[in-house]
């Protein structure tokens, strides 16, 4: 069997560049894998919700194969690319006649796409499933969008790929801790990845303040490019606090070391998009303690290896808990981090997953042979 892999690949600015690369890596051991083969017997397309998988998902329709939804939800993704009426066509597929009204009303209010819970309730799905052989998801939310799209969807939930680093020494992660201005005794938050509304910053940031008024000892990392530039303003006076440190885009080389440095990650997500956060990943598998929106797309993780923050109302109070008992109890904190890298580097790792993934590619291959 071939297997043609179309993903974004390094040095493409997103996570899931740097997991199709060790992806492809791994599945190379198992058989013949090329890059951008539409001639492979069986074609895996890695789907998410920007423009750079535009290309993916046309050829999944034109050539369908095995699809990998990174992100469950593709309505941000539809909107990017189809106009007016084939937007309103598209939902109207995915949802019945029905719904035409509600199209026109969300098309004429994408504006607030990013923060609206309307968009993230519609995946429109059902046309990339319904075309392609078997569609692989990272958790039980993702698999459950896939089935309300297309009920006899072959489905496979395989764990996202964790890719072991090599562990940055002490010293380097001291001197990052020197450059930083964070002290050995100062406990140290960090946020990673694309800055999007969903990550909850605003009420990172406030949780955050208000713990700050009761410890002095703590810091935020907030690392990463954002979005929106409308967030970016809106943000700026509380990144501008004491104890809060703003750095970009962390290349690749250097995120190990980043991910040692800190003693907390938070990734809170709101509303979902049925994704398994790779930041979340790297940070478990480096052994820090990781608080993250409770829901689907983190129950499959073990309950003493995540710290879960609920949505709604008590979010930042349970958030500023949740904070405050960790940088008291680095004990406590330290035996989560374990827990957690323990889970990642069994289930998660390279050659398990790429496994999964062969298997998934080989039943969909047999299924579509005359």
């Amino acid at each position: 069997m071939t297997v043609g892999f179309f993903a974004p690949m390094p040095p493409a600015p997103t996570g899931v560049a740097e997991y199709a690369a060790a992806l492809y890596k791994a599945l190379q051991a198992l058989g013949q894998v090329r890059l951008d083969d539409s001639r492979a017997d069986i074609c895996l397309y890695h789907i998410g919700n920007n423009h750079l998988h535009r290309s993916m998902y046309e050829q999944a329709l034109r050539r369908p194969g095995v699809i990998v939804l990174h992100d469950a939800v593709l309505h941000h993704f539809l909107l990017g690319i189809l106009n007016q009426a084939e937007y309103v066509q598209e939902f109207v597929y995915n949802y019945g006649q029905w719904s035409a009204g509600t199209a026109a009303r969300l098309w004429i209010g994408r504006r607030r796409s990013a923060v609206d819970a309307a968009y993230f309730e519609h995946p429109m799905l059902r046309r990339l499933v319904e075309r392609s052989k078997a569609a692989i998801v990272h958790n039980s939310a993702a698999a459950r969008m896939v089935r309300e799209h297309a009920a006899g969807a072959d489905i496979f939930q395989i764990p996202h790929l964790y890719e072991p680093r090599p562990d940055p020494s002490a010293r380097e992660v001291i001197q990052l801790r020197d450059r930083l201005g964070v002290g050995p005794r100062t406990f140290l938050f960090g946020v990673f990845g694309h800055l999007r509304e969903s990550k909850r910053l605003c009420a990172i940031l406030r949780a955050f303040e208000t713990l700050r008024r009761r410890r002095a000892d703590i810091a935020l990392l907030v690392a990463g490019e954002f979005a929106s530039s409308d967030l970016r303003r809106a943000l700026a006076p509380q990144l501008g606090r004491e104890r809060v440190i703003r750095i970009g885009y962390i290349p690749d080389r250097d995120f190990a070391t980043y991910a040692a440095a800190v003693d907390a990650c938070i990734n809170l997500r709101y509303p979902r998009a049925g994704e398994t956060s790779g930041i979340a990943i790297r940070l478990m598998g480096a052994g820090k303690p990781v608080l993250a929106t409770a829901g689907e797309e983190t129950a499959d993780f073990p309950a003493a290896g995540i710290v879960p923050i609920d949505h709604g109302p008590a979010e930042e109070e349970m958030l500023a808990a949740a904070m405050l008992w960790l940088s008291e109890n680095r004990r406590d904190a330290r035996d989560i981090g374990d827990l957690a890298r323990e889970h990642i580097c069994s289930q998660h790792r390279p050659e398990r997953v790429a496994a999964l993934y062969w298997e998934a590619l080989r039943s969909a291959n047999a299924s579509a042979a005359p």
